[in-house]
């Protein structure tokens, strides 16, 4: 058997962190089982959907490294809809239904009243032939409902565990509206038939949905796939991410600096009994991706932690592995250069700040109290070539001046970068090279 996901996005926004782990999850149990996965468009939503986010969501994930192997959309399918809604009809499984959404309000609140759950009374299925002509006379046009079997719904689930749904505690599912358009619940359960999917990965508000589904598959006669849904995800007080979702969007987040990589390995693990750990390449995320170590407790997203992550992914990354990327930004940039500055930078696009330093530097003219020690030091500079060149000076400018410490070392810091922190001093005159610190020291005079 082919293990075949599918992460199911609807257009209607950009994607957020919480559907990124979602995809995430599905594309990680994909590649472990060298299976299928689908990106489907869920637009049905023609008023919402459309194409510029469309679009959007497919270069998310180009960006985020989550490739899949096809891509096809709902709105593409409703033929196949059409035909699978009549089979269900032919079948007794789908019936008309008349109430207006006021009339419905009026019976939960009677229900509420009478401390009764609100589901649905079934009262549209004692309709008879004579009272539909009526209804469709007087210009009422029918949603369909799904009529559920009334037993207990059994699955398992790979992250609950063994779920129980009673069936009797559910309305019988709107499929399709007044207006003919379909309803998530049976295009979703139509499309993961045809596409044979084998494993659903998605957020634990599908649980009820799920047990309703699980009886529509049956009613086609189709295979029931294995079901896991994760707990959603919430801010570091433990409310929900809905209020901050738009600036937690795969656009934003690209825009603020961070990696991919920062976000893939951030969100493969939170929620998980597995400790955070940057990732450099999807690979490695899936060789110690199990899903079974999800937690049934919420996952705590904390924005300050993925963006410190992101500083020990830059760090990781190998020369051939960002050559392109660095070239785009510093042109004569090597190997050197990046493993020098590497430890350094936040975020990628800080390696043209010491770009400039070392290659585009403004001179800075220092205290004039430093004078006199800044010449001394010059006149003491090791010959090229010199092994241990910083150690080897320092100590020499350090027997010359008794100077010690932040005496020492921060005024030629300065002299040399304009800047009291950064790389090690050591990798700054190796990349710079004797004839540039003497013109950089001579410059602060």
């Amino acid at each position: 058997m082919t293990v075949t996901l599918r992460f199911a996005p609807s257009p209607t926004g950009f994607i957020h962190v919480g559907n990124i782990r979602t995809a995430l999850m599905n594309a990680l149990l994909a590649r472990q089982h060298n299976g299928t996965f689908y990106l489907r468009l869920d637009d049905t939503d023609t008023v919402r959907s459309t194409d510029e986010f469309a679009t959007a969501i497919q270069q998310d994930l180009k960006w985020l490294g989550l490739n899949y192997d096809d891509t096809f959309r709902q709105s593409d399918r409703m033929a196949r809809y059409d035909e699978i809604k009549q089979k269900l009809i032919d079948a007794g499984r789908l019936y008309p239904c008349y109430e207006t959404a006021d009339e419905l309000e009026r019976k939960r609140k009677r229900q509420l009243s009478k401390s009764l759950a609100p589901v649905y009374d079934r009262s549209a299925l004692n309709l008879s032939d004579a009272e539909k002509i009526e209804f469709e006379t007087s210009g009422r046009t029918p949603h369909w409902r799904f009529k559920l079997d009334l037993t207990d719904i059994h699955f398992h689930d790979l992250i609950r565990g063994d779920v129980r749904i009673d069936a009797r505690s559910v309305s019988d599912p709107v499929l399709i509206r007044e207006d003919g358009s379909y309803l998530y619940t049976l295009c979703s359960v139509i499309d993961d038939m045809d596409y044979h999917i084998t494993h659903i990965v998605r957020g634990e508000d599908h649980v009820t949905n799920t047990a309703v589904q699980i009886q529509i598959f049956a009613a086609l006669n189709a295979k029931i796939p294995t079901f896991a849904h994760h707990p959603l995800l919430t801010d570091d007080k433990g409310e929900k991410l809905s209020k901050r979702i738009g600036g937690l969007s795969v656009k934003s987040l690209r825009e603020q600096g961070l990696e991919p990589m920062t976000i893939l390995s951030y969100l493969a693990r939170i929620g998980t009994s597995d400790s955070v750990e940057p990732r450099t390449n999807i690979a490695d995320i899936a060789s110690g991706f199990d899903i079974g170590r999800t937690s049934n407790s919420p996952a705590r997203f904390v924005n300050d932690d993925m963006f410190a992550l992101n500083a020990q992914i830059c760090a990781l990354y190998d020369y051939e592995q960002i050559k392109e990327r660095l070239h785009a930004i510093c042109p004569d940039a090597d190997m050197d250069f990046w493993n020098g500055v590497k430890f350094n930078i936040k975020y990628f696009s800080d390696v043209k700040q010491w770009y400039d330093i070392i290659y585009n530097f403004t001179p800075v003219k220092s205290d004039i109290a430093q004078h006199d020690f800044l010449k001394t030091a010059l006149d003491i500079l090791p010959d090229a070539g010199t092994e241990n060149f910083w150690k080897i000076w320092t100590k020499s400018i350090a027997e010359k001046t008794g100077r010690k410490g932040k005496d020492l070392f921060m005024p030629l810091r300065y002299a040399l970068t304009a800047m009291e922190h950064g790389p090690e001093m050591a990798v700054i005159i190796t990349l710079l090279g004797r004839d540039k610190i003497i013109q950089r020291i001579q410059n602060t005079f």
